[in-house]
């Protein structure tokens, strides 16, 4: 068992792994430091090696299709876990009616629960008398925070001399929040000292030490909670790069997120995640999504700072459409384009590392 904050987890992804409402358990199968994945529940690809399906590689992480045999299994291999996670994140952020079976059945077995939606499962009076009967904890992840523990927006940030980087978006379940994962994996690889600063659920499930959730936040911290986030990071760690998690994007009409992280997190440049077989805004039919160069001008614009490389989304392109793409994106905004997910992100840091101050 490796080491980790809490312990050994199944993640609950029903009808949504390998689509953008399954984003949650996507980040967590790629990687995470508070628990060990031990499978995903998903009786569309029962069977199958979540790393295949995902990213063509395997991780070793199974798939079942219900929780009678994941605890056969799990049981079997001496990997039962403490923890359900529920992997989904649908627009909305509301609980199916189907899990909730399913998360009474960990209950009795047990286990804590930690969610990320917007439907808290510590509100259920029923599940709650559960936990306390098996001994189990709820944990809702979404949940607004006491107001004594938030942070007002103070101007601190200014004494933050790193370079710091937003990993901003053209929409929304784009992969930013990978490719900021990616980007400090590869940073720290190359010798250099960065820090994530996680700006949702799934970045807090992943153990971003530095974090917090912007739209469980109440309005008037968010701001607060940002420079809360990266001031901490600044004092404890003295990084090289700090990398700042986006949030939707700033021209969706659902989730314009980007504006509090420009203005808050006060980034010296920013680097734009885009898929470029997006036609319209992510689970909002008829809301065409806005030209790349155009989203590169709001920002710039908005924030005063450059947009100084484009990380591509390789969603409905073939292998041998990937690189081609890059290039096209190249020429039209005159960036450089990478795709780290596939191709890793060492190109990116030996661009970063010119900025590094």
């Amino acid at each position: 068992m490796k080491k980790t904050i809490d312990g050994r987890a199944l993640v609950y992804c029903e009808g949504a792994f390998n689509t953008p409402n399954g984003k949650t358990a996507h980040g967590l199968v790629r990687f995470t430091e508070r628990y060990e994945i031990v499978g995903v529940l998903d009786s569309t690809y029962a069977g199958q090696d979540t790393g295949a399906v995902l990213d063509g590689k395997k991780n070793g992480i199974p798939i079942f299709k219900n929780m009678g045999s994941a605890i056969r299994e799990l049981k079997d291999m001496g990997d039962m876990p403490q923890t359900l996670v529920i992997g989904l994140a649908p627009d909305g952020g509301r609980l199916p009616i189907e899990a909730k079976d399913i998360i009474k059945k960990a209950l009795t077995l047990g286990w804590n629960i930690d969610s990320g939606l917007h439907d808290f499962i510590s509100n259920d009076r029923e599940m709650v008398e559960l936990a306390e009967q098996y001994g189990g904890r709820i944990r809702d992840v979404r949940k607004t925070p006491l107001r004594k523990y938030l942070h007002f927006f103070t101007g601190e940030i200014e004494k933050v001399d790193c370079l710091k980087l937003a990993i901003l978006g053209t929409d929304s379940a784009i992969g930013k929040r990978t490719t900021a994962w990616l980007l400090v994996h590869a940073l720290r690889k190359s010798g250099k000292k960065a820090e994530m600063i996680g700006t949702g659920q799934t970045a807090w499930m992943q153990g971003a030490k530095y974090s917090m959730i912007m739209d469980s936040c109440i309005n008037d911290f968010v701001s607060g909670e940002i420079e809360h986030a990266v001031v901490s990071a600044y004092k404890n760690e003295n990084p090289d790069v700090i990398v700042i998690e986006g949030q939707g994007s700033l021209m969706n009409p659902a989730y314009p997120g980007g504006f509090e992280i420009l203005a808050a997190g006060r980034p010296d440049y920013v680097i734009l995640q885009h898929a470029p077989t997006r036609k319209e805004y992510d689970g909002f039919p008829g809301y065409k999504l806005h030209p790349l160069k155009k989203q590169i001008s709001a920002i710039q614009t908005i924030s005063g700072k450059r947009v100084i490389a484009i990380t591509v989304n390789h969603e409905g392109l073939s292998d041998d459409q990937i690189i081609p793409a890059c290039q096209d994106i190249s020429i039209e905004t005159g960036l450089p384009a990478f795709d780290v997910l596939k191709y890793g992100a060492e190109p990116l840091v030996k661009l970063i590392k010119d900025y590094i101050k």
